[in-house]
């Protein structure tokens, strides 16, 4: 099998990147660990590094309400070194994962879904990058970068989440689903991409002409498959940590109730911190509804492209999900190259990137006024995240209006280019 030079090269310069940073500056992964805008209450590694010091000790590693993170993790992180004595291995498993994160993009790009699908093949088909280009957006995106160097565990969701896609493009349901339940064994919210994502391996599947049932027989199966991996996984954490069930209150308990309310760069832990008691449960069920509220209406408007419906609930869940971080923004970042072609369509790009930039620098400042200084307070971060969260609705908003328009211009290609106006 000949060798793909520009994926190796791509591949071999990110994975000495990221091995220079580490060596070179031993205290930045720590120093990346602690950030905000890197780690959350389920994802950070000091977190997970606490669990495993209770689990090798043969103590419940939710004693403490510390540890917030899937019990899997435990057994796979104590195989490794200590990383404050042996920073190598941890450094090493994390550069893999970016890479095989590549890979996955590699493969939904080759499959040129998001420019030509079963029931839509974009009048701009020309306008995209190759695998290749895609991958190294991600690799070399300082997010990722960032993410990376600070070991947050939300890695390892989104490699399960890009592997289901990738599976999905290739019409393999099975597997799709299989890493599907894994991602949402890990954080929970991955469990809202089913609808999409079944209708992508539909498609696939029904393009190759292997369909052999109708679509709501499908469906049901792969949700058995579904809830057959997430039940096999619950079932393995239950032997990991000692036959207890302790650790569905302590893991998805925290996802659904928000009980630890750190500052990120979401919105939901300042409305809370202000929020009186009596009306708390009535508006955790309102921002849960208004994040579920999504899937079904983009899925079913965008029904003829299941792929850019997934890239746009990514960039959805990035804004409004309870402990969202910049591993989050990596991740829609890393797929929302693949609709280059909608880029002519979209109208505010510069003002969300501007935006973006602008929140990204300043952040780390305002933070730095709050809690060391001391002279600002919590609305000082609260509003750079508000910015943030306007710069990232704007692009995502934006991009759904261009796939709109690049399906109205396929139906009527005489229309391509002119100007629309509602009236």
């Amino acid at each position: 099998m000949p060798v793909d030079r520009r994926k190796a090269g791509v591949f071999a310069a990110a994975v000495a990147l990221r091995l220079l940073l580490f060596v070179a500056f031993p205290s930045l992964p720590d120093l990346l660990t602690a950030r905000v805008e890197v780690s959350t209450p389920i994802s950070s590694f000091k977190r997970l590094q606490e669990g495993l010091f209770l689990y090798t000790r043969n103590v419940s590693p939710y004693d403490g309400g510390v540890f917030h993170q899937a019990p899997l993790l435990l057994p796979i992180f104590a195989l490794l070194p200590n990383p404050q004595s042996h920073p190598l291995a941890t450094s090493i498993l994390y550069t893999l994962v970016d890479l095989l994160n590549a890979n996955a993009l590699i493969t939904i790009s080759d499959s040129a879904e998001s420019v030509t699908g079963r029931f839509h093949s974009t009048l701009r088909k020309h306008i995209r990058w190759d695998g290749v280009a895609i991958a190294t957006g991600y690799l070399f995106n300082p997010f990722t970068l960032a993410t990376c160097l600070g070991r947050s565990t939300s890695v390892f969701t989104n490699l399960a989440i890009l592997y289901a896609v990738s599976n999905a493009v290739t019409g393999n349901g099975l597997n799709s689903m299989i890493a599907l339940g894994f991602a949402s064994y890990l954080s929970l919210y991955p469990a809202l991409l089913f609808p999409p994502l079944v209708l992508l391996c539909y498609d696939r599947q029904a393009m190759a002409g292997k369909n052999t049932c109708g679509p709501a027989v499908y469906t049901l199966k792969q949700f058995a498959i579904l809830l057959g991996a997430i039940a096999g996984l619950l079932g393995a954490s239950y032997l990991v940590t000692g036959c207890s069930w302790e650790f569905i209150s302590a893991t998805y308990g925290v996802h659904l109730l928000v009980p630890d309310l750190t500052p990120n760069v979401g919105l939901w832990w300042y409305f809370f911190i202000e929020m009186f008691d009596s009306f708390r449960e009535f508006f955790l069920g309102v921002f849960w509804l208004h994040l579920a509220g999504y899937v079904g209406g983009l899925t079913i408007r965008i029904r003829r492209q299941p792929l850019f419906v997934i890239t746009s609930l990514l960039g959805i869940f990035a804004i409004f999900k309870p402990y969202p971080s910049i591993a989050d923004v990596s991740l829609y970042f890393a797929l929302l190259p693949l609709y280059r072609h909608l880029s002519p369509l979209t109208r505010y790009t510069f003002f969300a990137a501007s935006a973006l930039l602008y929140a990204t620098l300043l952040g780390p400042a305002f933070y730095h006024l709050w809690i060391y200084a001391g002279s600002g307070n919590a609305n000082f971060f609260y509003a750079i995240t508000l910015v943030w969260s306007l710069g990232l609705t704007i692009l995502v908003a934006d991009h759904i209006f261009a796939a709109l328009r690049d399906e109205w211009e396929q139906e009527n290609p005489a229309m391509k280019g002119k100007e629309v106006r509602q009236i």
